[in-house]
C-alpha cells in the first residue's frame, strides 16, 4: 500500500462537469424545476471539488510524509520505525480507499451521466468510513508524537519542516493536514442533509441518499463517540497523576465532572484552609495539598458519595460572603467558593472584548470613562468602579485597585455606602445579557459586519448573539465580553434573504433581514458562516433562498 507507484490525484476535466440540468429533457421523470436542479447539481459538484482536495491531502499524508519518514527511519534508524506508525495510524488504508475507490466514482457519475446521483455512490461505500475510528482514536496521541519528535530528533525535525515548505503544503502544518480526517466525515453528512432536502421524494436517488445518511451518520457518531471517551479518560488520567497514583478513578464508568481550589472555612477559628475539589459522577473527593518534590500534588482527606448528598446556602458563617454546606453519608464540609482570588496573577481580559465596564455597564470613552483592570479577576471595568483597593498574596500582600466585587470577597465586607459613586445599584435594563454567558448557551453567535438601510452609517463590526433560551431575538454586541447588549431585535415577523444586485454593498457573503419599515444587512466573513447563519435566521431548512457569493 506504500508503494511509490500510487499516483497523485489527477485534476478534473472542465467538460466532465458539464450542468447536467442543461441538457436534461423538460418532465424527464425525476426531474425538477431548473432552479432545483441547478442546487442540487451544485451540491453533487462540491461532493466532487472538495473529495479531489480531499484525496489531495491523503496523498501528502501517506506518500509524502508518512513515506518520506519511513524511508529515514528505515534507512538511518534516526527515530523509531514505531514512532511513525503510530503517528499515520491506518491513514495509508484511508488513503487508497478515497483514491480507488470512491473518487473514480464521483469523478465517472459526474462526467457520464447526466444525473449527478451520488446517494447511491455513498451508500454502497459508506460501511467503509468505519475505519475512521481507529484514525479518531489514536489522533491525540499521534499528535503528542509529532511535537515530542520535532523536539528530540532533529532529523525528524528537518524532514517535516523540508515538506512543509514546499507549495503543495500550502503553508500548513503536518499537524494541521492530520486534522482533516477528523473533519472530513461530518462534512459528508452535512452535504448528503442538503442535498436530501433539494431532492424531490420521488427522484430516484432519494432512498439511496436517505440510506446513505443513516450510514455515514453511524460512522459520524461512531468517531465522535470515540473522541468523547478518549477525551473523558484523558481527563481521568490527569486527575490519576495529580494524586499521585493513591486513587483508583481510572475506569471506564467514571466522569470527572468538575475540579479546582477552594476554601475550606475552620470550624475552631473560621480561618479559611485552601483545598481542592474532584467531582465525580458518583463521588467527592475531598484534598489537601500535599508537598511533592515534582509539581503540587493533592492527598484525599474525605470521600463523599454522590447518592445521598446535599448541597445548601444555608451556613453559620453569615458574616462571610460565598459560603455553602455540603453533607453528606461520610462528612459535613463548610465551604467558601473563592477559588484562587487574589493567591494568583488572572488571566486579564482583552481590553478590545469589551467596550462597556463590566460592573456599571457604562461605556468606555477615552477622556471620562477610561478602561482599567481588576488585579484580582481580570475584568475590564471603570475608574469609579475600581477606585477599591485590597492586598494581594500574589503581589507580596501588596495594595492592589480591584472592583467593588473582589474588594468584598477579600476583605470580607462591602465598601462604605460613601464610597460607592458608580451606579451599580441602578435599575437593570433589558438589555444586560452578558455576551460571554449567553454566547455558551446560544444558538448561534459570531462577529458579523453590520449596517441599517437608510441610516446613513456604512458598515459596522459587532458581536451578534441569538440565545438558546430566546431564539426568536438577535442580540447585538459591542465586544465579545460585554455585559450589555447595544440592541436587541425581534426575529418575529422577519423575512431572510439574499441582496439583490441592485444593492450594491461592495461586501462579499452578505444576507439581510427585512419588514415594511426596516432592513438590516449582514456580511460574514465566510460562505460557510453565511450560510449557518441563513438557516439558523430562517427557523427551517433553506428553502427558497439559494446561496451565492456576491462580489464587489
Amino acid at each position: 500500500l506504500l508503494s511509490p507507484s500510487l499516483r497523485a490525484p489527477s485534476g478534473l476535466s472542465p467538460r466532465g462537469l458539464a450542468p447536467w440540468f442543461l441538457s436534461r429533457p423538460p418532465g424527464a421523470p425525476g426531474s425538477t424545476s431548473g432552479a432545483g436542479c441547478q442546487r442540487v447539481f451544485n451540491i453533487a459538484n462540491e461532493l466532487l471539488h472538495t473529495e479531489k482536495a480531499y484525496v489531495s491531502r491523503l496523498y501528502l499524508l501517506d506518500q509524502v510524509f508518512c513515506s518520506s519518514l519511513l524511508e529515514e527511519a528505515r534507512s538511518r534508524s534516526s527515530f523509531p520505525l514505531d514512532v511513525v506508525m503510530g503517528i499515520f495510524s491506518n491513514i495509508c488504508s484511508i488513503y487508497c480507499f478515497h483514491q480507488q475507490f470512491l473518487l473514480p466514482a464521483l469523478e465517472k457519475r459526474m462526467a457520464e451521466d447526466v444525473n449527478p446521483r451520488i446517494g447511491d455512490i455513498l451508500q454502497k461505500l459508506a460501511p467503509f468510513l468505519k475505519m475512521y475510528g481507529e484514525y479518531v482514536k489514536n489522533f491525540d496521541r499521534a499528535m503528542e508524537l509529532v511535537n515530542t519528535w520535532m523536539e528530540r530528533s532533529s532529523q525528524f525535525k528537518a524532514i517535516v519542516h523540508q515538506i512543509q515548505r514546499e507549495e503543495r503544503c500550502g503553508n500548513l502544518t503536518l499537524q494541521h493536514h492530520m486534522l482533516e480526517p477528523v473533519q472530513r466525515i461530518p462534512r459528508y453528512e452535512l452535504l448528503l442533509k442538503d442535498y436530501l432536502h433539494r431532492l424531490p421524494d420521488d427522484h430516484d436517488d432519494f432512498q439511496h441518499a436517505q440510506k446513505s445518511l443513516e450510514l455515514i451518520a453511524t460512522a459520524a457518531e461512531h468517531s465522535n463517540t470515540a473522541i468523547r471517551k478518549m477525551e473523558r479518560m484523558r481527563k481521568l488520567l490527569k486527575v490519576y497523576e495529580l494524586l499521585g497514583g493513591e486513587e483508583d478513578i481510572v475506569n471506564p464508568t467514571n466522569e470527572l465532572i468538575k475540579e479546582g481550589h477552594i476554601l475550606k472555612l475552620s470550624a475552631k477559628n473560621g480561618t479559611s484552609q485552601d483545598r481542592y475539589l474532584i467531582l465525580f459522577n458518583d463521588r467527592l473527593l475531598y484534598c489537601v495539598p500535599k508537598l511533592r518534590l515534582i509539581g503540587q500534588k493533592f492527598g484525599v482527606r474525605a470521600r463523599i458519595n454522590v447518592d445521598g448528598m446535599e448541597v445548601s446556602s444555608e451556613s453559620s458563617s453569615v458574616n462571610v460572603p460565598r459560603t455553602f454546606l455540603v453533607s453528606g453519608k461520610q462528612r459535613s464540609l463548610e465551604l467558601q467558593n473563592c477559588s484562587e482570588l487574589g493567591k494568583r496573577a488572572p488571566t486579564p481580559i482583552r481590553e478590545k472584548e469589551v467596550t462597556l465596564c463590566m460592573k456599571c455597564q457604562e461605556p468606555f470613552n477615552s477622556i471620562t470613562k477610561r478602561r482599567h483592570h481588576c488585579k484580582a479577576c481580570g475584568h475590564v471595568v471603570c475608574g469609579k468602579c475600581s477606585e477599591f483597593r485590597a492586598r494581594l498574596l500574589y503581589d507580596n500582600n501588596r495594595a492592589n485597585r480591584v472592583c467593588i466585587d473582589c474588594y468584598t470577597t477579600l476583605v470580607g465586607v462591602p465598601p462604605s455606602p460613601a464610597s460607592l459613586t458608580c451606579s451599580i445599584n441602578r435599575r437593570r435594563s433589558i438589555l444586560e445579557k452578558q455576551a460571554s454567558v449567553a454566547a455558551e448557551n446560544s444558538v448561534m453567535c459570531s462577529f458579523l459586519h453590520h449596517m441599517e438601510k437608510g441610516a446613513g452609517r456604512g458598515w459596522q463590526k459587532a458581536w451578534f448573539v441569538i440565545p438558546e433560551n430566546e431564539p426568536l431575538v438577535l442580540y447585538i454586541y459591542g465586544a465579545p465580553q460585554d455585559v450589555k447588549a447595544q440592541r436587541s431585535v425581534p426575529l418575529i415577523g422577519f423575512e431572510v434573504s439574499l441582496p439583490e444586485s441592485c444593492d450594491r454593498l461592495e461586501r462579499r457573503f452578505a444576507f439581510k433581514i427585512s419588514q415594511s419599515h426596516l432592513t438590516l444587512y449582514f456580511s460574514a466573513d465566510g460562505e460557510e458562516l453565511q450560510r449557518r447563519w441563513i438557516e439558523v435566521l430562517s427557523h427551517s431548512p433553506l428553502s427558497d433562498i439559494d446561496i451565492v457569493c456576491h462580489s464587489e
